[in-house]
């Protein structure tokens, strides 16, 4: 099954290997000091463009998460090891190395923990901010099973891009997604990061090719701009090579189908959409604009 959906994967799917002194650099800087970036751990299609040109998107509190999504490629487990202590501070130094003037770091969820990891989270993006001033930091947050108290304790320590994703149609969310996580769940999640930081661009990402219908999207772009967000990116699932636990892809959009979908997005009024076969919730286009959008309001 896996080798003949490889095998049928259409053309403009095709990666290139990621290969270069870029990629070299970060692998060593972030395995080094024991960090994960979800480039690798998520086997992002992007890797060789995003690392090529001198960026990373780092993975918080480890590679082991406690829910079980049937499109994520990251290990799973009941009680992963405890977050490392000293993360933050290996976090900051490894992205101040880099000298990236934006990052995204996102997370595994940790239900077996008291906080849910939000105490812990706060404390990266605080060390980044002491140890890289300038540098705009995105924060892919998990939804922390709708706690509210534990979303603003990482919505305190001040991220640029507060991100968060829906991650498909609501009538497909139960077969996807843990049982712990709801399209309504993370709808409420964007909608109170949105109200507690009214200033602070709010992203999310959903992924085409599970079944979904294109009625059923539009109401999505809909449900998903009533909540405030600015920020949508639109892109193809791919199932992880070899594996009989993660989803099947129903299908394989092509690109003018992908450009076709972001205009039908755009007209919901986002801030920007960015929509395609390799597009990512942590995509360099988006992570770029962004950057621009956060400079100028800056000087303004």
């Amino acid at each position: 099954m896996a080798t003949a959906e490889r095998r049928a994967l259409p053309p403009w799917l095709k990666v290139s290997l990621p290969v270069g002194p870029n990629v070299a650099r970060l692998k060593e800087a972030s395995r080094s000091r024991g960090l994960a970036t979800v480039c690798e751990e998520a086997r992002c299609p992007n890797l060789a463009e995003c690392w090529g040109g001198g960026t990373a998107t780092f993975m918080v509190m480890g590679d082991t998460c406690t829910r079980g999504c049937r499109f994520c490629s990251v290990g799973t487990a009941l009680k992963p090891p405890p977050p490392d202590p000293e993360e933050p501070s290996k976090l900051a130094l490894t992205l101040k190395e880099m000298a990236v003037e934006y990052a995204v770091l996102t997370t595994v969820c940790r239900d077996d923990l008291p906080d849910q990891g939000a105490s812990h989270l706060a404390a990266c993006i605080r060390a980044v901010k002491s140890v890289c001033p300038g540098m705009k930091l995105e924060m892919l947050l998990q939804d922390f099973r709708g706690d509210k108290k534990l979303l603003e304790t990482v919505l305190d320590s001040g991220p640029d891009v507060v991100a968060h994703n829906v991650e498909c149609v609501e009538r497909l969310t139960s077969s996807v997604r843990d049982a712990k996580a709801g399209y309504r769940q993370s709808l409420d999640v964007l909608a109170r990061a949105k109200k507690y930081l009214p200033k602070t661009p709010t992203k999310t990402s959903l992924m085409l090719g599970l079944g979904e219908t294109e009625s059923e999207l539009i109401r999505s772009f809909k449900d998903i701009r009533s909540v405030g967000v600015d920020i949508l990116t639109l892109g193809q699932y791919l199932k992880p090579t070899g594996s009989r636990h993660h989803l099947p892809v129903d299908r394989f959009l092509p690109p003018e189908e992908f450009d076709r979908l972001g205009e039908l997005a755009r007209e919901n009024g986002f801030l920007y959409v960015a929509s395609g076969p390799f597009v990512r919730s942590s995509y360099r286009a988006a992570e770029l604009f962004l950057k621009g959008h956060l400079e100028k309001k800056s000087a303004a």
